[in-house]
């Protein structure tokens, strides 16, 4: 019994050495993010005409401030369009209304007229970007709220004609609920966190969903939108495409506000679940990898074996050290980051929603199936989703 206190001890152990040797990377690519926000703020404006590209899918809570955000742009060229299923959608009804308030905005109103492939947001994309008439797109979700500066930030990379795509980091935002709150601290966390440790090992060959920027020679070059019809992680493969045909993916230091619409355990759980499935076919390695980086679970496993093999005092500090690990990384993180302004409360939470990502990112493996748009879907290589009844 004591030989195998002594392995789970150790194991547990290695876990949380790895998962410190995370946080020091975390640090690192957070100190060398700053720097460079700090010079792209610094440097010349660049504002080419955009095409704003919102996809809507019936009227979600607060619709109609947050779209209004898209309309108080900083910005002196700029369309938006908007796109829904059906012409008949509530969100589109809501834009209708937010837009009449801002007359000087060009828009437009489109519903999808022609085949609707399983991710519903690629099917509004492809219609919009045939009707844009600017070449440099701006996708955004339709639960993103943003600045005045926003367009300015993300469209000044492309001053540099290498660069083909760009993305926001972006921090949760969650005005009511334990689970909507502990869900968000995952997003300006756990998420910032990823990214920042990825920038130090490779270059960005990806993009984020809740806003991504990119050319429309780049969605051309890579066969249009509608290569991502069946893919759930379309955020993901967008940005490993235009990544292959030699385009640089760079990261805005733009950050953007991600609201949270789950306001139930049973909702925010299978949220949660069902992301980290997308990430395992998206990127298996690297998923995989990312049971290294919890700290709690770790700690609280060595602490009970420590505590087992009759050491308390360590038992103490080894549960105390994973939490004060987490709340410190959620500070640098939230704090320097995405500027979370419910820091203080990021930062007491996200211990638990550490915990809470491990039984997330090992439930991922339980099966490989998710539940979209209330159909079954199986997995497959990169999020390929095919009905599990096929």
């Amino acid at each position: 019994m004591t030989n195998l206190l002594l392995g789970g001890l150790i194991l547990a152990l290695v876990g949380l050495i790895t998962s410190s040797v995370f946080a020091l990377m975390v640090v690192a690519g957070v100190l060398r993010f700053v720097r460079a926000r700090r010079l792209l703020r610094e440097a010349p404006s660049f504002s080419p005409p955009l095409s704003l590209l919102k996809p809507l899918h019936g009227a979600e809570p607060d619709l109609d401030a947050v779209l209004s955000t898209f309309f108080e742009q900083n910005y002196p060229a700029y369309e938006i369009l908007f796109c829904a299923r059906s012409a008949d959608d509530e969100g589109l009804a809501i834009a209708r209304e937010v837009a009449a308030r801002y007359p000087r905005i060009p828009v437009r109103f489109l519903s999808v007229d022609g085949p609707a492939y399983v991710n519903a947001k690629v099917s509004s994309l492809q219609r919009m970007a045939a009707a844009a008439a600017h070449d440099i797109f701006v996708i955004s979700d339709s639960d993103v709220r943003v600045t005045p500066n926003y367009l300015r930030e993300v469209a000044a990379g492309f001053a540099d004609p290498g660069v083909g795509a760009s993305t926001c980091l972006y921090r949760g935002v969650a005005t009511r609920g334990f689970w909507a709150q502990l869900e968000a601290a995952g997003m300006s966390v756990e998420m910032t966190s990823g990214v920042m440790a990825a920038s130090l090992l490779e270059e960005m060959a990806y993009l984020l969903g809740p806003t991504m920027t990119v050319r429309r020679r780049c969605v051309e070059e890579i066969g249009g939108f509608q290569i991502l019809g069946d893919y759930c992680s379309d955020d993901f493969l967008l940005g490993r495409r235009i990544a292959a045909l030699g385009y640089k993916v760079v990261l805005s230091g733009h950050v953007i506000d991600h609201i949270i619409l789950n306001l139930s355990f049973l909702t925010s759980v299978k949220h949660q679940i069902r992301w980290m499935k997308s990430t395992r076919f998206s990127r298996p390695k690297g998923h995989f990898g990312t049971g290294l980086t919890f700290s709690v679970p770790y700690g609280l496993a060595a602490g009970a074996a420590a505590l087992a093999l009759g050491r308390p005092e360590a038992a103490v500090a080894l549960v105390l050290y994973s939490i004060l690990s987490r709340m410190a990384l959620a500070a640098i993180a939230a704090g320097l980051v995405v500027q979370d302004p419910a820091l203080v409360r990021t930062v007491l939470l996200y211990p638990l929603r550490d915990l809470m990502g491990f039984f997330y990112w090992a439930a991922s493996y339980t099966n490989g199936t998710i539940l979209w748009r209330g159909k079954l879907y199986r997995l497959g290589q990169h999020g390929l989703m095919q009905s599990a009844g096929d």
